[in-house]
């Protein structure tokens, strides 16, 4: 059953894993090349399975449930290019995307390839997604979470 204000595209799975991460952790949204399954095995990260889901729709999602980590200079961290598609000057357009959604203030880590795959298998948790384009995988690290008291929480709570 759906909740208010909860994006039907946040499956139950991935809202407790959201709701579960502390201040730190970190989460991998991640492409339909990256080997999700075998990096979330490797030290036991959950999987959560989006695989219809592109990237940028669940990111801008996800940052509307949680803060990205302010206490650290790059809370958004990409998998960079490999030195043969540096030498050919690829483009990544769904970096732009990413950049756009996040913020410009937010400054993003680029992390070479094998180093980003060492990495993920240490978030809490990897949610593999249907994007398709190259180079989408993206690791947010989850920021403090300052609880707003709902108005109707303060009478409430005397009434008990």
């Amino acid at each position: 059953m759906p909740l208010n204000r909860i994006p039907l595209l946040i499956s139950p799975e991935l809202l407790y894993a959201l709701a579960s991460m502390g201040h730190g952790d970190e989460i991998v949204l991640a492409d339909s090349n990256f080997p999700s399954e075998s990096v979330a095995r490797a030290n036991g990260a959950r999987l959560i399975l989006c695989d219809g889901l592109p990237i940028p729709k669940l990111l801008r999602h996800i940052l509307k449930l949680f803060p990205l980590d302010q206490y650290v200079p790059q809370p958004v961290a990409l998998m960079d290019l490999v030195d043969n598609d540096k030498s050919k000057g690829l483009q990544v357009p769904i970096w732009e995307q990413y950049k756009q959604i996040v913020g410009n203030n937010v400054q993003f880590e680029m992390v070479e390839r094998f180093q980003f795959y060492e990495r993920a298998k240490k978030a809490f948790a990897i949610v593999r997604t249907g994007e398709s384009a190259i180079y989408a995988n993206i690791i947010l690290k989850k920021g403090v979470v300052v609880a707003k008291k709902h108005p109707a929480s303060e009478d409430e709570d005397t009434n008990e």
